[in-house]
């Protein structure tokens, strides 16, 4: 009998179906079961795989990058298995939770102040950049501005999720922040059918939603708050803009009601699909990513209080999963 290596197990995630009071139906795919927790599992490896073939990254190395949690959690564990060393830079945005999984992992930690640009020298990403270049057989995957983001979820997640909906689906909603899925999946999927319509999920207050003038907000994991060469606009039909008391308000529904322990970005996903409600009909396959796990964010007691303004959108059965 053949058995998977951790790495072969990324993928094959199920879609569920959430029963949303709708005319369509509405799935669930649940990438916080893949081995690292998240979607970022997936573009990390393609990546750091790519970077192997090419020679960019050699035994012995050291992989750095600036991430939100996700990604660093996920390199920090590709790092163990291959015998990298791991070093990410981060803000005090992030959960303790992650910063934990990432230390767990063996990943070095490197804390920046919060800042709104990417180009301001001492952000995150700014500072991944310094240490990349004075860090000798370093790579950088920079999931931020490195197409190949993109390309990870145009091959892998893109038509995994047409070949799970036997192509029937016809929306898709994704949280955006570097872009990568949204752009991949959505190009895989346009072009096997034009007509599905693909959603970026941002925050109200991103440099994108908000035109140039970004404010703070709570849910990680989103926001378009760069311009880089990965986003392709071309496959986006829309960007659903979600605030924070939108995104962050129906966790506890969905955790409480649906058995659905997800994370900040994946509340802003559902939320905007309970927005786009009226517009689905009879027949519609809408699928919506939930990027990660809320037991990455319980620290934070997202989960404690339902929102009782939310219920009556919504409805209760069993849950379903589809093979």
């Amino acid at each position: 009998m053949n058995y998977k290596t951790l790495l072969e197990s990324i993928g094959n995630t199920p879609l569920v179906k959430v029963p949303f009071a709708s005319p369509a139906t509405i799935l669930a795919k649940l990438e916080y079961l893949n081995p690292g927790g998240s979607v970022k599992d997936r573009s990390a490896l393609y990546l750091i795989e790519q970077a192997e073939r090419t020679g960019m990254l050699k035994p012995g190395g050291t992989i750095i990058d600036a991430s939100s949690g996700n990604h660093g959690i996920a390199l920090a564990m590709i790092g163990a298995i291959k015998g990298y060393k791991v070093i990410i830079t981060v803000t005090p945005k992030c959960s303790k939770e992650k910063y934990q999984t990432m230390i767990a992992y063996g990943a070095e930690l490197i804390m920046c102040p919060s800042r709104e640009f990417m180009e301001d020298p001492e952000s995150y990403h700014a500072q991944a950049v310094a240490l990349h270049k004075r860090t000798p057989n370093s790579f950088m995957p920079d999931q931020y501005y490195n197409v190949e983001n993109r390309n990870a979820h145009y091959a892998w997640l893109g038509s995994e999720i047409w070949k799970q909906t036997e192509g029937k689906i016809t929306h898709l909603f994704v949280g955006a922040g570097t872009c990568g899925t949204v752009s991949g999946v959505g190009r895989y999927l346009k072009e096997q059918n034009p007509n599905v319509k693909v959603y970026a999920v941002d925050t109200a207050t991103s440099f994108k939603s908000s035109n140039g003038n970004p404010k703070p907000y709570k849910i990680e994991g989103i926001g378009i708050d760069f311009v880089n060469e990965i986003a392709d606009y071309s496959v986006i039909d829309e960007i659903l803009p979600v605030t924070d008391a939108e995104g962050l308000g129906i966790l506890p529904v969905l955790s409480q009601r649906y058995g659905l322990l997800v994370g900040p970005s994946s509340g802003a996903v559902a939320a905007s699909v309970i927005k786009k409600i009226p517009t689905f009909k009879e027949g519609d396959l809408v699928v919506m990513i939930c990027g990660d796990s809320g037991r990455a964010y319980l620290t934070k007691n997202f989960y404690d209080t339902v929102d009782e303004r939310i219920l009556p959108a919504l409805q209760v059965e069993n849950q379903i999963v589809i093979e």
